[in-house]
This record gives C-alpha cells, structure tokens and sequence, in this order.
C-alpha cells in the first residue's frame, strides 16, 4: 500500500507543518509514537492541560535536537496537531480524530502510563 504525503495545514502565520488526514492515521504508527518514553511524556502532558501547549513547556531530559524529533514522529503519525502562532509553536492531541479511529486507545494508555509510573522505579 502506497504511503501518502500528509497534506501541509495552513497557520495564522503563514508557515505550516504537515499533518496526516485523519483517514491515513495507522494504528501501528500512533503505537510506534506512544512506544518512546519521551513521547509518551508529551502526550501525558498535553492530555493534563487544557487546550494547546507551546514547545517550550516540555521539561525532557534530553536536546533541544532531539525534542524536535520526536515532536514531528508525534505530528507525523496522527498523535498531535503543531501550529505557530506567532513565533510559538503550539501542540494539542488529536483526541478526537485518534477516538474516531482507536476508541479507547489513547484513554487506555495513558491510564496505563499514568499506573506505571505510580509503580516504585515507574517513572523514568
């Protein structure tokens, strides 16, 4: 099955980031992105704030470099939506369409997430 090239999404500031439709989300792409500590850290993140969260609150315990990577394998298969506002570069789940798609999933690992750090040595 041929991939298709995510369709760029327009921003208030004129640059836009590619994002999938949310018919061409693929499970084993959003498992692949979930499956990085890292990753999972972020999505924990957004989904205990309230709307979207800029770049720069993420905390991670690792270069600026290497957020950025995992960021766009976040973006690229479905988990969240990048958009600049201004110089900001904001980031929200896609709860909707990953629940369109995954019912269930994205609730089920993140309470999953949330149990095994409540474990002792959980958190890493």
């Amino acid at each position: 099955m041929p991939v298709q090239r995510a369709k760029k999404q327009p921003s208030p500031s004129g640059r836009s980031l590619e994002h999938p439709d949310r018919a061409d989300i693929r499970l084993e792409g959003v498992l692949h992105a979930l499956s990085d500590p890292m990753r999972l850290q972020i999505v924990r993140d957004l989904a205990a704030g309230e709307g979207e969260l800029n770049c720069s609150v993420f905390d991670l315990p690792v270069s600026k470099s290497t957020t950025t990577h995992h960021f766009r394998v976040l973006r690229e298969n479905g988990v969240v939506r990048q958009i600049y506002r201004g110089t900001a570069k904001m980031n929200a789940l896609r709860r909707e369409d990953l629940e369109a798609l995954f019912p269930g999933l994205l609730d089920s690992v993140l309470t999953a997430a949330s149990l095994q750090a409540s474990r002792p040595g959980g958190e890493s």
